[in-house]
């Protein structure tokens, strides 16, 4: 005769359903920042694209910094040293080294320095050029 499950052998194992279920779906994060701030940690969607991700982290940067980013080109997200593409999603991206169920896993974000107009800066700070050819004949 088959031995009844005990109760606490089945809330363990519907317990254990329900946390793989949520962990297929949802990955929690959060985001360090170059300056040792975070930001989160939320839950996202692993269908979520990276570009996605990197336009909530946009719209939740904190505005006392100097540099904000403001495209999602602007910024680089790293996870387990490893700099995730816009273009997959963050089931693609994961990397499963290292984490354990439940955690909450910690991407580094890197903000591209802004780039200057080297055109418009020339022409404002620099006197024009002349054209000069110079020979030196040692």
């Amino acid at each position: 005769m088959a031995r009844k499950p005990s109760k606490r052998g089945l809330k363990q194992s519907l317990l254990a359903r329900l946390f793989q279920q949520l962990g297929e779906d949802w990955i929690e994060l959060k985001f360090r920042l170059a300056d040792g701030t975070d930001i989160g940690p939320s839950k996202y969607n692993q269908s979520m694209t990276v570009s996605s991700l990197k336009e909530k982290i946009i719209s939740q940067w904190p505005k006392d910094l100097e540099n904000i980013p403001k495209t999602v080109n602007d910024l680089k997200l790293i996870n387990a040293g490893k700099i995730l593409d816009n273009n997959r999603t963050l089931a693609e991206s994961r990397l499963p080294v290292g984490e354990l169920p439940g955690m909450i896993i910690t991407m580094h974000v890197v903000l591209r320095p802004p780039t200057l107009d080297k055109k418009s800066e020339k022409l404002q700070n620099d006197p024009p050029m002349k054209n000069r050819c110079a020979c030196t004949i040692l």
